[in-house]
């Protein structure tokens, strides 16, 4: 990818902000000081015009660039999801990724990105273990840099998240993390450390738990100690979203910036502390010093002016790459007797829920509003030489299905209208201050205010539905706020006189409020839901997350789990092959909470057992972004891992199993065969305020290999429609680096992409080690029949070292190593050996 193929010349770089830091950190007032250290809003810095320091405008997320807002955001590029990235093991797509995110951001008048989220998937359960990358830390660090290094390269500042030991929503906010040092240097700061050294991102934001008793935002061994001096890091650190808890602590010990703003602990009570001399001049104007540093960084190499209107840019390039990395980061998992690519010509059938709903990606601060989706149906239906049948064969729902694009607004037009006072409709003297048209009944308005002075507002939404059949109808309403609704003027929904409190909207919104009604084909009903904001909520509320509050109104036919099984099985047997489309969803996997288990929703299993007795020819077709328990293993001859991929979901997929592209992903976590043997299963999740890492360096893979427990698919596992054989591993010690080389035969009559896995372990340790561990890796395309040579180079102290916790240093001991190149991390095709001389400690990058 060129530059010109995505930046247009509309961007040109408009210089530095102001001349000299250190002459406007001299002239700034002990407030403006002080405001500096804090948002303006939810996505602005604070200015100050009067000495030329601009604001500057950072914007979520990790699969994507949202823009400033939660409430209408301006349509974006929807990326794979973090695992699906992870999945590529390919740092050269992963760095085109980055710079296409960086045009992205400009295209949102963005100047920083709020990821790559480079947190552990310590455990399947995580709720936001789909936007990390792996549950290995080399291939989490090196997939980080690739998009850092892309992302910075076009002048946009990456912020590395969530530093550090954010690998659970349990008690986020408030849980203290206990892990050894040892696994906190090999495990979860390593990734950082990688992708610092790879990617040079400008930014780094701090987690919101504590780690070992304080609390990452004030924490200087982590701020101070080890990303400041041990690794001389020189950007900016922020805080996560209301994560700071302390006013003089988080300035003495390294936070620069508090965010959002209006500040909860800078500002004033800043100022004050100031003057009592709790905190010294000299520690406040460090502080400064960072934040006015990023900012004249951020403006001068993006050439983003301040207040830059947001434009979408959905190109054709654009969409090339996004469809190329989501079919790269497919996982054929299973196939036996080749029953994949599947035939275009053959009569086909789509059946399961995720099929004509495109799950593009997870919930939370990673989701957005795309440019567009293809769905699985569609983009299979483009393949077939005739249209395939469907049926949903189960619900797996965890909130209702939106409503919103099933709607007609009074105008005739798809969706709904929603009108907003400034008082509740028995207010007969309220004003009206806007009218909306929407078509997303998931309204998140976090950053949403009709008026400059905010304070409580009112939606009154309207929106006719017609039927397309008789029967039983569930209308479910979730709010932040308080709401009614009701279907020709019969109240259906009260989700206002008595509340309970649920996860919805970050733990500040209710449970869904359901209820049913009968409703008749054809005919037109009147939908309105009178809506109050979050300050009328009658359930406690998480300190201002909420700001003006969230609706989510869903709804559904109720249907027979029999009926709908009886209906799958008898398409089945009508056709020649079958599509399952199953999995999770952004209701299931989302940050702020996390999953209870493995296990699919309800009458999956049962489903697809059915299906198969009656047609052999199955492949399923699982999204999640986390593993799922797949009872039905043994039961079906095809599996694909499709993880959430974005704008180009449906068509990547389709591309997979219909053989346009030969899939070339692999897994980037351990595929358990139940949640038991996952080695954080004890673990995780708070206990009395705490989480014991009890696996310590023995996460993922490494555990599997040391207890000799076989999981269901091994890390680093993914199949593809061509064969590759290895030649003879060799291993060589140049100057400070281990050099690998093999050679990659493609034998089969397929052009495809192999991963070359290398994983070192070290004869002799002197203390216990995992058997085996990944210390580097490399992507080749190889045409049917040809032969290349994979070479892999490592610097000896990131494939030799531990931690020794004594010397608080990194050791790599004289000693022998082998060499274990595979194709997973179960699958090893050659060794090598190589040896060190001496042993010497190091510290750094």
């Amino acid at each position: 990818m060129t530059k010109s193929e995505f930046i247009s010349d509309d961007y040109k770089p408009t210089g530095k902000p102001f001349d000299d830091v250190e002459e406007v950190l001299a002239k700034l007032t002990d407030k403006q000081k002080c405001q500096l250290l804090a948002g303006k809003d939810f996505w602005t810095t604070n200015a100050v015009p009067e000495l030329n320091v601009p604001s500057i405008r950072v914007s979520d997320g990790p699969n994507g660039i949202r823009g400033r807002n939660f409430f209408r955001p301006t349509p974006a590029a929807c990326f794979p999801c973090g695992t699906a990235l992870g999945s590529t093991w390919d740092t050269e797509l992963l760095e085109r990724a980055g710079k296409l995110m960086a045009v992205e951001a400009k295209a949102k008048g963005a100047h920083v990105i709020l990821g790559p989220t480079l947190n552990i998937q310590r455990s399947p359960l995580g709720g936001r273990g789909f936007e990390s990358f792996s549950e290995d830390s080399v291939l989490s660090g090196l997939s980080a840099g690739a998009i850092s290094k892309g992302i910075q390269s076009e002048g946009i500042q990456a912020t590395l998240k969530h530093f550090v030991c954010n690998d659970q929503e349990h008690e986020r906010n408030s849980v203290n993390v206990l892990v050894t040092e040892r696994a906190l240097r090999e495990i979860y700061l390593l990734p950082f450390q990688l992708a610092i050294r790879d990617g040079a991102p400008g930014a780094i934001m701090t987690a919101y738990n504590k780690v070992n008793g304080i609390s990452a935002s004030q924490n200087a061994k982590l701020l101070k100690n080890i990303l400041r001096d041990e690794w001389k890091w020189d950007g900016l650190v922020m805080s996560d979203w209301f994560g700071v808890y302390s006013v003089a602590d988080s300035v003495k010990n390294g936070l620069d910036l508090e965010m959002p703003g209006p500040s909860n602990w800078r500002g004033r009570l800043l100022e004050g502390s100031l003057v009592s001399k709790q905190i010294a001049h000299h520690e406040v104007d460090e502080r400064v010093r960072q934040v006015l540093k990023f900012v004249q960084r951020a403006h001068a190499e993006s050439g983003i002016p301040e207040d830059a209107p947001e434009i979408t840019r959905d190109t054709p390039e654009t969409r090339r790459l996004l469809r190329e990395i989501a079919a790269d980061s497919i996982v054929v998992l299973k196939n036996e007797n080749n029953v994949l690519p599947l035939s275009k010509n053959k009569k086909t059938a789509v059946i399961g829920p995720n099929g004509k709903i495109t799950t593009y990606c997870g919930g939370g601060s990673a989701s957005l509003k795309p440019y567009y989706t293809v769905s699985p149906f569609e983009g299979i239906s483009q393949k077939l030489s005739e249209t395939p049948l469907y049926t949903l064969g189960v619900n797996t729902f965890k909130e209702l299905p939106l409503i919103g694009k099933d709607l007609v607004d009074p105008r005739g037009n798809v969706g709904f209208e929603a009108k907003v006072y400034d008082g509740p409709r028995t207010d007969k003297g309220r004003k009206h201050l806007d009218t909306y048209y929407l078509s997303d009944s998931h309204i998140f308005m976090p950053d949403y205010a009709p008026t400059k002075e905010f304070k409580a507002f009112y939606f009154d939404i309207e929106g006719y539905l017609t039927p397309e059949s008789d029967g039983t109808y569930i209308f479910g309403v979730t709010v932040s706020g308080t709401a009614k609704l009701y279907i020709d003027d019969q109240l259906v929904v009260d989700n206002e006189t008595k509340q309970t409190k649920g996860t919805s909207f970050f733990n500040c919104g209710t449970i869904e409020e359901k209820n049913t009604i009968e409703l008749k084909k054809g005919q037109k009903y009147k939908i309105n839901l009178f809506y109050g904001s979050s300050h009328t909520s009658t359930i406690e509320q998480d300190a201002g997350l909420s700001f003006g509050g969230g609706i989510r109104l869903g709804y559904i036919k109720q249907v027979s789990v029999e009926d709908e099984i009886r209906k799958a099985v008898e398409i089945a047997q009508s056709v020649d092959q079958v599509i399952l489309t199953l999995g999770l969803n952004s209701d299931w996997e989302s940050e702020g909470y996390d999953r209870d288990s493995m296990a699919y929703p309800p009458n999956v299993d049962a489903l697809v057992k059915a299906v198969r007795k009656v047609n052999k020819n199955i492949v399923v077709v699982n999204q999640s972004g986390t593993p799922v328990t797949l009872d039905f293993h043994n039961e079906v001859p095809a599996i694909v891992q499709a993880w959430y991929g974005g704008n180009e979901t449906g068509n990547a997929i389709a591309d997979v199993i219909f053989g346009d592209v030969n899939p070339s992903g692999k897994l980037p976590l351990t595929y358990p065969d139940r949640l038991e043997d996952n080695p954080a299963y004890l673990s995780f999740r708070a206990e009395n305020g705490r989480t014991l890492y009890s696996e310590d360096v023995y996460v993922g893979y490494k555990y599997y290999d040391t207890v000799k427990t076989k999981p269901l698919y091994p890390f680093g596992h993914g199949l593809s429609y061509t064969t590759f054989d290895y030649g003879k591993a060799k291993a060589k010690v140049v100057g400070d680096n281990v050099i690998i080389t093999i050679d990659v035969t493609n034998s089969g009559n397929l052009d495809g992409k192999e991963t070359v896995q290398a994983y070192i372990s070290q004869a002799k340790p002197s203390i216990r080690r995992p058997v085996k561990e990944l210390k580097g890796f490399t992507k080749l395309s190889i045409p049917a029949g040809q032969t290349k040579q994979a070479e892999i180079t490592i610097p000896i102290k990131y494939a030799t070292s531990y931690w020794h916790e004594i010397r608080d240093q990194w050791i790599s001991e004289a000693d022998d190593y082998t060499v274990h190149i595979g194709q997973s991390s179960e699958s090893i095709v050659s060794t090598t050996n190589f040896s060190t001389e001496k042993t010497f400690f190091w510290s750094g990058i």
